[in-house]
């Protein structure tokens, strides 16, 4: 398997490739879909997504195109989270978001083109296979795969739930609820959209799922503490945001101490289906233990 560097600098080689021909007469559109997908970004989902399919067996230039795919959607939540009707950040990566550089009309529509065009660009790779069934199949499962996490049943219906319980004091089932499906569904997906094209045992897809919530759920618990001990230039944004918009986080409901410790639990958890079952995935240990770091 590659290092994280190398899957991450494959990504940046190809991401620009996979936006749709825009009309000159929309070029306002494209150099607001680029501004984003170039701002920065660790590429985590991406990244997850080649390395699964690498593991399995799988060839990743054939993923890439799910890969770029998942990451324009994440670049249009993020895009949409931004903006003055959501979490009204005016910094995204140590940059003006989106809204701040193009207005809010082409903000809103930089997002919707990534959306779709993510669907046109695994489609597409899809019928380049019509011939051979069995990858159609996995182009299929992949795909599902990605547009259920980004849908009603993962970060839309946990980004619903998070804006509906700003400011109270909810249940732990509720903040699990929220961040499962806000954070850790498009993170989850990612690792088992890789493993359909890698061509993965059940049991393999069944573990790394595992691995995959936990991973997410950790990922969530650092952003959440960072926000209070971390500063600027580690988040891309302003420190204390969550604070000021009085969100409902692991922090604000269990307190700093609480919700490292919950950070350390997710954490082990998710190394320990993976060291249970596989020998040759450090790859994948690896990478909880530095996301976990973030918040030390």
């Amino acid at each position: 398997m590659r290092s994280f560097e190398e899957y991450k600098n494959l990504i940046e080689e190809y991401i620009l490739d996979y936006i749709p021909a825009v009309d000159e007469k929309s070029k306002v559109l494209k150099d607001s879909m680029e501004y984003s997908l170039l701002a920065g970004g660790k590429r985590l989902r991406p990244v997850l997504l080649l390395a699964a399919c690498d593991y399995a067996g799988g060839r990743i230039e054939e993923a890439m195109p799910f890969a770029c795919g998942l990451e324009f959607i994440h670049t249009y939540s993020l895009i949409h989270d931004d903006l003055p009707a959501m979490d009204d950040d005016d910094l995204r990566r140590g940059k003006p978001s989106n809204h701040k550089a193009f207005g809010e009309g082409i903000a809103i529509l930089a997002g919707d083109a990534l959306l779709n065009s993510a669907f046109e660009i695994m489609s597409k790779n899809m019928m380049m296979y019509f011939d051979k069934p069995e990858e159609v199949i996995k182009r299929v499962k992949a795909m599902h795969c990605i547009g259920k996490a980004a849908g009603v049943q993962g970060m839309i219906g946990g980004q619903t739930a998070d804006l509906e319980n700003e400011g109270k004091d909810s249940s732990e089932s509720m903040l699990e609820y929220i961040h499962l499906n806000k954070t850790s569904a498009l993170i989850t997906s990612a690792i088992v959209a890789g493993l359909f094209m890698g061509g993965a045992p059940s049991e393999m897809v069944d573990r790394f799922r595992v691995y995959g919530e936990n991973l997410g759920l950790a990922f969530q618990i650092s952003d959440d503490i960072l926000d209070v001990k971390g500063t600027t230039e580690e988040l891309g944004k302003e420190v204390g945001s969550d604070e000021s918009k009085d969100k409902f986080t692991y922090v604000t409901k269990y307190g700093l101490k609480k919700a490292e410790e919950k950070l350390k639990y997710h954490t082990d958890k998710a190394i320990r289906i993976i060291n249970e079952h596989y020998k040759d995935a450090s790859f994948f240990t690896s990478l909880a233990e530095e996301l976990a770091k973030r918040a030390k």
